[in-house]
């Protein structure tokens, strides 16, 4: 193993040195590197996490939009606005359409998502053996 390198004081490198002996060894920059990693990883996991909630909260508004586009079409005749209640009327078609297809894409993904985490973990697991 290589000697490790010597700090001179105020070194832009001293918060690498681990120990505080003035000098950085390999296992202290293997460690910083881990540390890199592992806040990389967690930057990753909240931005999927984002992600996931961004497309969940559309999907969801987009099925409640399903449920209120009816009432609306009702509102609009029982305020007496027959020509809005004949043209929703006329759009329900495109929209029931559209928007299934952006909930069915949601629901769709986190099934194949679920299949991959449950044929990476099954494939993954390992077989324990005592040998006592």
């Amino acid at each position: 193993m290589a000697a490790g390198k010597r700090l001179p004081p105020g070194s832009q490198w001293e918060h690498l040195d681990r120990d505080g002996d003035g000098i950085i060894t390999d296992e202290e920059i293997a460690m910083e590197e881990r540390m890199i990693e592992l806040a990389d990883m967690r930057s990753d996991m909240e931005n999927e996490d984002k992600k996931q909630d961004a497309q969940r909260n559309m999907a969801w508004f987009a099925l409640f939009g399903m449920l209120l586009y009816p009432f609306s079409v009702v509102l609009a005749i029982w305020l007496g606005l027959t020509q809005a209640g004949e043209i929703l009327g006329d759009m329900a078609a495109v929209y029931f359409v559209s928007v299934a297809a952006i909930v069915a894409a949601f629901y769709g993904k986190e099934a194949i998502t679920a299949q991959k985490k449950n044929s990476i973990s099954a494939s993954s697991s390992k077989k324990v053996i005592d040998d006592r």
